[in-house]
């Protein structure tokens, strides 16, 4: 048997990082994936980018920092140490660079491994036990934001109110996931990679921290994003888009003020909106821009010489999925 598996990216339109603090997101899919082909084999194997891991000891699914502790987190995760599987992978979604590119190879490993032993899920509780594995096994201090768009894909407003990092698995409420790709014409939106690299767990604790202390400013600022959010939900569905760049630009101001940017990115937002952007901000913890504007192909050169290393177009593309099965 051989199944093979793929999830997109994502990019923050709006809305985050408050998917961590029980808040409101507005998201959309990258058409950038991760693939991963689990078949069988004489024994569990590990394979990507030319490099190989035999499992064999219980100690051989620790953590340890490299490329295949998603998979080894995932197998932990699921009590699949005993699969005799070969797992191998693929991605183009950038690491490191704020776009999911870690969470989406997750889903995509976890879809496979569940259907490859019969299990059906809901995308739910997919994304639910997705997110678990990735704070619970790889210890990524982490939102929801990421693991609902890679398994529902499109572009949503997903409402996280009542959910807490901390708290049990499956004690929380499930999120409110709402489609609105069919409801709305798509922004015209442009992705600029940096050269910002950061780790969302890192980008994210220290403000965390503040968060559980009840530090009025973060506490306040966050609340105030959320109201954007839902602001933002508004303007998309009118496609009142300078009204959109607006609240994106607040959004970016109140996460900027928190710490919670950096001078690369920075920069590219500045000369965006020099340029007759409508809006600029993190798409995520750091390492991509996300840009709403009228003309977004004539700002690429623009863009380049300031320091932009590539570009990518989100669109509301399908979640995680099963490609083949034989």
């Amino acid at each position: 048997m051989a199944v093979v598996c793929s999830a997109p990216g994502r990019a923050g339109i709006i809305g985050n990082p408050t998917d961590m603090y029980g808040g409101s997101v507005i998201s959309c899919s990258l058409q950038e994936r991760a693939r991963v082909i689990i078949e069988d084999w004489d024994h569990l194997e590990l394979e990507t980018e030319g490099e190989r891991r035999l499992l064999k000891t219980s100690n051989d699914f620790s953590v340890r920092g490299d490329h295949f502790d998603i998979a080894r987190a995932v197998l932990t995760g699921t009590n699949s140490q005993d699969l005799s599987v070969r797992i191998s992978w693929q991605t183009s979604i950038p690491f490191q660079a704020g776009l999911s590119g870690s969470t989406s190879l997750l889903v995509a490993t976890l879809a496979a491994v569940e259907y490859y032993r019969g299990i059906s899920d809901s995308r739910y509780h997919l994304a639910e036990r997705a997110r678990m594995i990735e704070y619970q096994h790889l210890g990524v201090f982490c939102g929801y934001q990421d693991a609902y768009m890679c398994t529902f894909g499109g572009m949503n407003y997903m409402d996280f109110r009542g959910k807490e990092f901390h708290q049990d698995f499956g004690s929380d409420p499930l999120a409110t996931v709402e489609p609105l790709s069919d409801y709305s014409i798509a922004p015209s939106l442009l992705l600029v990679n940096t050269a910002a690299r950061k780790v969302s767990g890192k980008v994210h604790r220290p403000i965390r921290d503040r968060w559980v202390d009840g530090d009025r400013e973060v506490v306040d600022a966050y609340r105030n994003i959320e109201e954007i959010a839902r602001a933002g939900k508004r303007a998309l569905l009118n496609a009142d888009w300078e009204w959109l760049g607006t609240l994106m630009n607040e959004n970016h101001s109140i996460s900027s003020d928190l710490g919670g940017s950096n001078q690369e990115d920075d920069a590219i937002i500045e000369t965006a909106r020099r340029n007759g952007a409508l809006g600029a901000k993190l798409a995520g913890s750091g390492g991509t821009v996300i840009i709403l504007h009228p003309e977004v192909e004539g700002l690429k050169n623009t863009l380049t010489d300031a320091g932009a290393r590539s570009f990518m177009r989100p669109a509301p593309c399908p979640g995680v999925v099963i490609e083949e099965q034989n």
